[in-house]
């Protein structure tokens, strides 16, 4: 038998194994010098699919000289504008003119290849690719479950990041140093079993640098000239997680479910950006029933089978944008934006529709803002970007709200200097953090320093009027310390047994005196207020509490996603308690494993809570007498 291989099976180095097959028992390999020349090439420019092709025929030449096979070269050498021109399909007909005149069975792994040769009427066998799993690889050697990423170079000992973000450390994983060999035997066992395996895609490969995504591992081989020895790095995810996993307050939740349409989610390398991405795709997928689509260079994000991921077309991330903008997805997340480009074709999709989520370094919250001054008009950033999530040791450390406003900036006096501003506040407290203005033909970034309230004689006026209305509705030797925040709020400090007089039943009281000022009021004891200026002066961390039988305290409640959640120490597990507001008893329940009790935010109970809470109305626990 006859048979002559192209390029694409000699690369993937699995025409050895058909050789060796009986069918294939002492067969006529011809290769074409159009193949020679083309891998020479590839060698030539440093791609590893090069060397591996180069390879595969000296492996081809022992078996000859073994006697197993016989192997010829024939043909011509193709010119430089045919090799310029392999992609188009020049090569591939050379291979194929080569087949038809010997007679020969062309053997290929490329489907066009197989096709156009049986519509020439040649007999062609394709050889499909193949799953080639993981731990297969000579790399997989160096994982445990904790591995983040391996980093293996020549004459270095083998090195990995082991933990989860923010509890990572980088560790030996080996004795000695390797060898060249060993490095490079490793990085063509990559490319070849990658070029085999469907999941798998040669991302990038240029002189001396080849990305490699390789199911979840994404695999970076450098060679000299590019970088000083051979190193390969392997990044894989440790963990898949849930926006639930994070805690996120209801507040952000709703913000992301309902009103977010430019995120920025923003962190330094290795703090768990990539994951959190991944987490928003799958809540937006899965939670909301949105149409989900990834822009990735290379892809590395590790998302559900319904979220399609789209690499550069034909290099051009613009191009993919457009093919986006037909398909027209809810959301799509953009992994990562670096150059000018990225961050207009992020501009360009969210100012046409497209709900955008984007991936940024930045060491600082108000650098993934800054980043993309400069490349979009600065009025039009509040309508590109109105949330930036900042990730620090895989947790949300900061989250930002950006609008636009016509004010006089912060620490300018005259009117006339009144003009658009960004402002950014802290998202979850409303502080206003930075401003972005034009001042000349500058663009200003001014960090707004927090300063203290000072309040105006008319707001002193109101705190004697807000505390004579108190002292109407409790003991009139009491103490009342009234605090004014702003011209609408103030807080009221009282002794703790006053409160329940002063809020009412179901707050009626307190509602009466708001409606006659005019004027938002939240009530705290004094007792609390002298407890947390003492912890302020020497911070110390204290085990919470627990109620005696014959006293009742206030509890530490949150809201996290569906759930009003009752905070306990761990010495109240498994004790019933009786939950009350304002002295009103609402229920019992039972605290659980965790130290707390859990209520659905859909039950009146829990509606009931959250009322109070807004209302700055104390929850208070009793334990259950028998």
């Amino acid at each position: 038998m006859k048979i002559v291989p192209d390029t694409s099976v000699i690369v993937d180095g699995r025409i050895t194994k058909i050789v060796q097959d009986k069918k294939f028992s002492g067969c006529e390999v011809i290769i074409p010098e159009a193949v020679i020349a083309e891998l020479e090439n590839q060698a030539n420019k440093g791609r590893e699919t090069g060397f591996n092709g180069l390879d595969e025929l000296k492996n081809l030449q022992k078996f000859n000289s073994q006697g197993k096979i016989s192997l010829i070269y024939v043909g011509r050498r193709p010119t430089l504008d045919e090799i310029s021109l392999a992609r188009g399909g020049e090569i591939d007909a050379m291979i194929r003119d080569t087949a038809g005149d010997h007679d020969a069975v062309l053997v290929t792994s490329d489907k066009v290849q197989k096709e156009v040769a049986e519509a020439q009427g040649l007999e062609a066998i394709y050889l499909k690719q193949e799953m080639v799993a993981y731990k297969d690889l000579e790399i997989g050697k160096y994982f445990d479950d904790n591995t983040m990423s391996i980093h293996l170079k020549e004459n270095v000992v083998p090195l990995a990041k082991k933990g989860t973000p923010g509890n990572i450390k980088l560790v030996k994983i080996g004795k000695k140093p390797l060898k060249r060999n060993e490095v490079d035997r490793m990085t063509r066992e990559i490319v070849e079993r990658s070029k085999s395996d469907f999941k798998s895609f040669v991302e990038i490969e240029m002189e001396g640098a080849t990305v490699i995504q390789f199911r979840e591992y994404r695999i970076s081989i450098a060679k000299p000239p590019f970088s000083d020895g051979v190193e390969i790095t392997v990044v894989r995810p440790v963990a898949r997680v849930s926006l639930e996993d994070y805690k996120l307050p209801e507040k952000l939740l709703e913000r992301l479910r309902d009103t977010a349409k430019g995120v920025l989610i923003a962190g330094p390398p290795g703090a768990g950006k990539t994951t959190f991405a991944q987490a928003a795709a799958d809540f937006y997928s899965k939670d909301l029933g949105a149409i989900v689509k990834t822009m990735e260079s290379p892809r590395d994000l590790q998302v559900g089978g319904e979220i399609t991921q789209y690499a550069p077309l034909e290099k051009d991330m613009g191009k993919t944008a457009n093919i986006l903008l037909l398909v027209r997805p809810d959301y799509t997340i953009y992994d990562e934006l670096r150059k000018t480009k990225d961050f207009r074709i992020f501009a360009d999709m969210r100012l046409a529709g497209v709900g955008m989520i984007g991936v940024v370094h930045a060491t600082k919250p108000i650098d993934a803002i800054q980043r993309i001054i400069g490349r979009v008009e600065l009025g039009m950033i509040p309508s590109i970007i109105d949330t930036t999530i900042f990730i620090n040791d895989g947790v949300v450390a900061a989250v930002y709200d950006v609008s636009l406003t016509v004010k006089v900036p912060t620490g300018m006096l005259e009117a006339d200097l009144s003009r658009p501003v960004i402002e950014i506040r802290d998202f979850l407290n409303g502080d206003l953090k930075h401003e972005i203005y034009t001042y000349g033909e500058q663009t200003i970034v001014m960090e707004v320093a927090e300063t203290k309230f000072k309040k105006t004689p008319i707001q002193k006026i109101v705190e004697r009027e807000i505390t004579q209305e108190v002292k109407r509705r409790i003991p009139r030797s009491a103490t009342v310390d009234v605090d004014m925040k702003s011209d609408k709020r103030a807080t009221v400090w009282i002794d703790e047994k006053n409160i329940p007089k002063l809020i009412g039943k179901r707050g009626k009281t307190i509602d009466d005196v708001e409606k006659k000022l005019g004027i938002n009021i939240g009530v705290e004891s004094l007792q609390s207020r002298t407890a947390k200026k003492k912890s302020q002066k020497q911070p110390h961390f204290k085990e919470k509490q627990t109620p005696t039988p014959d006293e009742s305290t206030v509890v530490d409640v949150e809201i996290t996603g569906n759930y009003v959640v009752i905070n306990f120490d761990k010495k109240s597990v498994g004790t019933p308690f009786d939950i009350m507001v304002d002295d009103d008893y609402l229920f019992t329940a039972t605290v659980g494993k965790k130290g707390n009790i859990k209520i659905k935010r859909d039950i009146e109970l829990a509606k009931i809570i959250i009322d109070a809470l807004k209302k700055n109305r104390p929850i208070q626990a009793m334990v259950r007498k028998e």
